[in-house]
């Protein structure tokens, strides 16, 4: 397939916009040949994942485009990145690692990124609209933006992101293309529940993750959500497990007004019917740790809390005895951050244990001051990724329960 380029993918190309951009579309026309795209389209702004240090390799690249004046194109955000630079010394880390992790950090503002370091993008002023076409990297940033939303971008990896971000465009393929946003296999829920708790959005996402592989997940019968918090939830939870990158569901998400819209007047390939019973034991797998073992921490929000999730947070936390010695680590965007402390939201909390995270998030880095105790969460991908990440175990809950928890000392769940 011959790859069709414009003028200004041709002048880029020839370092007629210098080297950096030469480099960024050298590497973007190598990889959409290799997915088999014929031709690039613009975007209207992407989100970096390369920002937490996993090595020189990443830290090379991003200075290599900084060294030759690269700039990105489009309105560009950053994920998390392994520091909390708004808490300085939160995090411990050797001086051999730290010096070039919070390098990797500046560079990407040295190209014109924006300082978001939040895994949802989606929460800042920077958020899509309807079918806009963006270059997005994370998981869950990814999923929310395709299903929620409705914009449309592939799950991309570290260093192309920051490539269409460099040149304005992206390959034209996958879900930035009407033809492979159909679904293709349908999972019908058989659960009536008028409020649904934000456990059972993870159960149905950590079922679907699984079961979907690369193909297009549709779900009927989803109970309506408090929030798109939930819907946050739910598709966090099916990328940890699986490869999901959207999912429709029917009455609820903006491309799935109907179960015919969702498969483009076309029949499913499977049909799963999901029962409570399989929603209560993938959340089972989430953990082993019984009731009243005893508790290092609470960690919540992976993904970064909303504003809406603080503000349900915050009277829990007012309900417990000032003066316990658990400590609720909340990890939340540096946007939303500033403007609780504008609003005095946080003002005296630190007396409840609530300590909160910026720019990172505790499953990714060296924050928990304890990791020898069972540490709680309301969090399907925190609970996925952290006990392989950093070592802990983990007692998954709900947020309520969770803050019962850190009063108590040891694991409390409500009876079910």
């Amino acid at each position: 397939m011959t790859l069709e380029l414009s003028a200004r993918d041709r002048s880029m190309l020839d370092g007629e916009h210098g080297p950096s951009a030469a480099a960024a579309m050298k590497i973007l026309i190598t990889f959409t040949k290799a997915v088999g795209a014929g031709s690039l389209l613009d975007i209207a702004g992407a989100h970096i994942d390369g920002c937490l240090y996993h090595g020189r390799a990443g830290l090379d690249f991003v200075e290599r485009l900084v060294e030759g004046g690269g700039r990105v194109q489009v309105p560009t955000t950053l994920n998390v990145g392994s520091f909390d630079l708004i808490h300085p010394g939160m995090v411990k880390m050797p001086a051999a690692e730290e010096v070039p992790a919070r390098r990797l950090m500046k560079s990407h503002l040295e190209l014109g990124c924006q300082a978001t370091f939040t895994c949802a993008p989606y929460q800042t002023r920077f958020r899509p609209d309807f079918g806009q076409q963006i270059a997005w990297g994370e998981s869950n940033a990814i999923v929310f933006a395709n299903s929620v939303i409705g914009a449309r971008t592939n799950r991309y990896g570290d260093f192309i992101d920051l490539c269409c971000a460099m040149t304005g465009r992206a390959p034209a393929w996958g879900l930035h293309l009407n033809e492979n946003r159909r679904g293709r296999i349908l999972f019908e829920l058989a659960i009536a529940d008028p409020q649904p708790s934000d456990s059972l959005f993870v159960g149905i996402g950590l079922v679907i993750g699984q079961a979907s592989g690369d193909r297009v997940p549709v779900i009927a019968g989803l109970p309506q959500p408090r929030d798109e918090d939930q819907l946050k939830a739910l598709g966090a939870a099916a990328a940890t497990t699986g490869a999901v990158a959207l999912f429709h569901a029917v009455g609820i998400t903006p491309e799935a007004r109907t179960l015919e819209d969702a498969f483009h007047g076309q029949v499913p390939e499977e049909t799963i019917r999901i029962t409570r019973a399989d929603i209560d034991q993938s959340l089972a797998r989430l953990s082993g740790v019984p009731d009243g073992a005893p508790l290092a921490a609470v960690s919540l929000g992976t993904p970064h809390f909303s504003h809406e999730e603080w503000m349900r947070l915050l009277p829990l936390l007012r309900e417990i005895a000032p003066g316990r010695h658990i400590p609720i680590y909340v990890n939340t965007g540096r946007a939303t951050l500033t403007r609780l402390q504008a609003e005095g939201a946080l003002d005296g909390m630190e007396a409840f244990g609530l300590i909160p995270v910026a720019d990172t998030c505790t499953y990714v880095t060296a924050i928990l001051q304890r990791l020898d105790g069972v540490v709680m969460t309301n969090s399907g991908k925190w609970a996925h990724y952290a006990p392989g990440n950093i070592g802990v175990s983990v007692a998954f809950a709900e947020m309520k329960d969770c803050i019962r928890s850190a009063a108590a000392g040891h694991v409390v769940r409500s009876a079910s």
